[in-house]
């Protein structure tokens, strides 16, 4: 718009034109690999999703290297640990932390940020953000405004301990940090004991032996797997059912980042028909129909409903009375 006055002409720019950098002022955009300078475009304008390493540094993506040094911003949990990782491959960026204490102030300046064309990579400490990590309102909120938002696949502890770990991978759930108060825990276990998959979940050292203990008590002794500083010089997988695991962490606490593969529980085999036929019919010998029922539910895995059509079929063929 331009306004008169003196003859002098005012010229009101949009804010996505003030805040793009003047080409004699466009920062270098460049990664090292191998020694090499290695020039990059600007990344395309939105929110990009970016995976970095959990341990080892070498763990990262071409296309992460080009997204972190091409972005104009780089939204990360903490600045000295992205730091690290940005001065081994040279690359410049600007950062501004984005974690879970600071969130409600810094969601609104990065999508201020978005909304003048900048292009903000997201990063965790570690793997891939979302997972157990903050971002997950500033994702919802960018898209809400109608940004590109963009995931750049890479490494993920959930995925490297499944693989790992020797146990089913057709299905799993996971169920990341479990409750640190016992009840609870206790009642998320219970929950997850019905779960047909096998179960991953994240801990730390100071609770691994009490969290290993009540998943022995909930579950049983089925196998798992404890994968701790995965990708790092002190990798270490232990192998057992989880109270032998329990057991040994009570005795020796496992420092570092801590991942928990469990396997599925096995399969019952379904009852036939004159089992199912006789075991109701000892049930009602003594319980009610309603508790007859139920018990023999309980011990099958069979359906309330599917038990209780039966019961009542039993009695009526035999004329027993209920």
């Amino acid at each position: 718009m331009t306004a008169k006055g003196g003859g002098a002409r005012v010229v009101r720019m949009s804010n996505a034109f003030r805040h793009r950098p003047h080409p004699q002022h466009e920062p270098q955009r460049r990664y090292h690999l191998g020694g090499q300078p290695i020039e990059v475009a600007r990344l395309a304008p939105g929110l990009h999703i970016v995976a970095t390493p959990i341990g080892n540094l070498g763990d990262i993506t071409l296309r992460a290297l080009a997204a972190l040094a091409g972005a104009d911003l780089i939204a990360c949990e903490d600045t000295r640990v992205t730091r690290k990782l940005l001065d081994r491959y040279g690359i410049a960026t600007p950062l501004t932390p984005y974690h879970d204490h600071n969130a409600a102030k810094a969601r609104p300046m990065i999508l201020r940020r978005l909304a003048a064309d900048a292009a903000v990579a997201l990063v965790s400490d570690a793997g891939t953000p979302l997972i157990s990590d903050p971002g997950y309102k500033l994702v919802r909120a960018a898209q809400d405004a109608g940004h590109a938002v963009t995931a750049l696949p890479g490494a993920s502890s959930l995925l490297t301990a499944l693989a790992v770990a020797g146990l089913p991978t057709d299905r799993f759930c996971f169920a990341g940090f479990l409750p640190p108060k016992q009840a609870a825990r206790r009642a998320s276990i219970a929950e997850l004991a019905r779960i047909p998959a096998t179960l991953v979940l994240f801990e730390t050292g100071p609770r691994i032996a009490a969290t290993l203990a009540d998943l022995a008590a909930g579950l049983g002794r089925r196998e798992a797997a404890l994968c701790r500083e995965l990708t790092k010089l002190h990798e270490e997988i232990r192998r057992g059912d989880l109270e032998s695991l329990a057991q040994g962490c009570a005795a020796n606490e496992p420092r570092g980042e801590i991942v928990i593969v469990v396997a599925p529980p096995q399969a019952q085999q379904q009852p036939s028909l004159s089992d199912t036929e006789t075991m109701l019919r000892e049930a009602l010998g003594r319980v009610s129909l309603k508790d007859a029922v139920g018990e023999v539910a309980d011990a099958t895995g069979l359906p309330r409903r599917e038990v209780y059509q039966r019961a009542l079929a039993l009695a009526k063929e035999t004329k027993m009375e209920i």
